[in-house]
């Protein structure tokens, strides 16, 4: 089985990125949303539409993910799942989600999602800036490389 990128798309900033790692490897890609996505009409790509049912897209990506695939997501419990089966997964900043950075992470969102239900007021995560872009495409490329080395 060949590479496989598979994105976690409705939210995610680096779909364009995504696209021309891809082409430049010959690595397929499934833009998996919730909502219909304009993708560029190109055979490696392939648009995954699934319902609006809550985690729907999270449930298609953690199916399909593999030792295979790179996951593209910001989403920890759907980075979680992806590890669990053996995918590589980067945030869309270029972080990535590693066995050992995963339960921190976790442990961290359940702490910041219980002080929100007290009522704290809490910033967002910072700004997407160019260097995200940029540290992005690199890390994408080397997991690619990576893979195709490993196979």
């Amino acid at each position: 089985m060949s590479p496989r990128i598979l994105v976690d798309a409705d939210a995610c900033p680096v779909k364009d990125e995504v696209y021309k790692v891809a082409w430049r490897h010959g690595v397929a890609v499934a833009v998996v949303s919730n909502q219909r996505l304009r993708v560029p009409d190109h055979p490696l790509i392939e648009r995954v539409t699934v319902s609006d049912a809550f985690d729907a897209a999270d449930d298609w990506i953690a199916a399909a993910a593999s030792a295979e695939t790179v996951v593209v997501t910001a989403d920890i419990l759907l980075a979680d799942r992806a590890l669990k089966a053996g995918a590589t997964v980067l945030a869309p900043t270029g972080k990535p989600f590693t066995a050992a950075s995963i339960g921190p992470a976790i442990a961290t969102r359940a702490i910041m999602a219980d002080l929100r239900a007290g009522g704290d007021q809490l910033g967002g995560p910072a700004p997407f800036a160019r260097a995200d872009r940029s540290r992005f495409l690199q890390a994408l490329d080397e997991a690619l490389v990576r893979l195709k080395r490993e196979r």
